[in-house]
């Protein structure tokens, strides 16, 4: 039995990593064309038919470039800096689940890495782990225009997970859990976390927007002022790791986000499917439902980015601690009082 667990285990971290890296890969093209639709022109669409294979294409570029390492005395963390962010990002993803069972041959498979009763606080300490990459990176360049925009990404995700920190108290006030599976089981009946808390949802984009340095909140790589920012002295795998860093903390937080306030896997009529059509069917039908659902915000951050112009830093620090930070405190008031009141 132990065996088969093992065996689960490890199918499913393979499954799920390949998941992340083919959205985090395909994601740096639905970029480009997202931006090229919204700007009324073509996105890539050359390497292969409409463009698909331009992904690949820009992988081999990144393993063909040669691997330059500025001068500085710190190679060792100049080297584990972009590692840092790449493993970082993948981490999160081990706690989301991803439909409730699957029944092979007798044998009940779980689509979840891992069902910890503390999911929300492991997920809360990834993320905030997460700035130690772009402030490595930043710090080994030698580079003081990447040194800047480490300190800017360490000051901005650091005053902004204290406003998300608020916010998902402010959820675990409702639910009464830490675990991702019972938060997502509580949605199944249809009222899910955005209905009951709109506030709180919308503390919590604009914090994952910070978190993952998207535009309008990217001042950690500002060409117009820091040249490239923190990984200005990257090339080759490193340059790609910071890259590909940033596409699977977007795939990451919006799965996050589904699971949170968007029922999760739970889709109208699953119960229905369930009972009609067996529970492989239904809890396929699942995790097609949460990975459309991760697509949509995906979608949504580039919607955003090729939308909105980048703050000022002052102004991103202002709405940073001045708004968000004490409108998070009123709302875990507001949620206090109805959670008192009407549960």
């Amino acid at each position: 039995m132990e065996v088969a667990l093992i065996l689960e285990k490890l199918i499913l971290i393979v499954l799920v990593f390949a998941v992340t890296m083919l959205f985090a890969l395909y994601s740096t093209y639905a970029e480009r064309k997202v931006a090229g639709f919204l700007q009324d022109r073509y996105g890539p669409n050359r390497a292969g038919p409409f463009g698909l294979l331009q992904p690949l294409a820009d992988g081999a570029k990144l393993f063909a470039k040669e691997e330059f390492m500025p001068n500085t005395p710190n190679k060792v963390l100049f080297i584990i800096g972009p590692a840092i962010a790449m493993s970082i990002s993948l981490l999160g993803v081990s706690v989301i689940p991803w439909a409730e069972k699957f029944i092979i041959a007798g044998y009940e498979f779980i689509p979840q890495i891992a069902d910890v009763n503390v999911a929300v606080l492991y997920i809360v300490a990834v993320l905030s782990t997460s700035v130690y990459g772009v402030v490595i990176g930043g710090w080994a360049s030698n580079n003081k225009y990447s040194l800047i925009g480490s300190i800017r990404a360490g000051a901005q995700m650091i005053s902004y997970e204290i406003a998300m920190g608020l916010s998902i108290i402010a959820i675990i006030m409702m639910t009464g859990t830490l675990s991702l599976s019972e938060i997502t089981q509580q949605q199944a009946n249809g009222v899910w976390n955005i209905i009951l808390q709109p506030l709180t949802f919308i503390i919590f984009l604009v914090c994952s927007f910070a978190e993952c340095n998207r535009t309008p909140f990217d001042l950690a790589e500002c060409e117009s002022e820091l040249v490239n920012g923190h990984h200005t002295e990257y090339s080759s795998l490193g340059m790609g790791f910071y890259m590909f860093s940033e596409y699977a903390s977007m795939f990451f937080s919006s799965a996050f986000i589904s699971v949170l306030f968007f029922g999760g896997y739970h889709y109208p009529g699953m119960s229905w499917v369930n009972e009609n059509w067996g529970v492989n069917i239904a809890n396929t039908l699942a995790v097609l439902s949460l990975l459309a659902k991760t697509a949509f915000f995906i979608f949504f951050y580039m919607w955003v980015r090729w939308t909105i112009p980048r703050f000022r830093y002052d102004q991103l620090m202002k709405l940073g601690w001045k708004m968000l930070f004490p409108l998070a405190i009123v709302n875990i008031i507001l949620v206090g009082v109805f959670t008192l009141l009407f549960k």
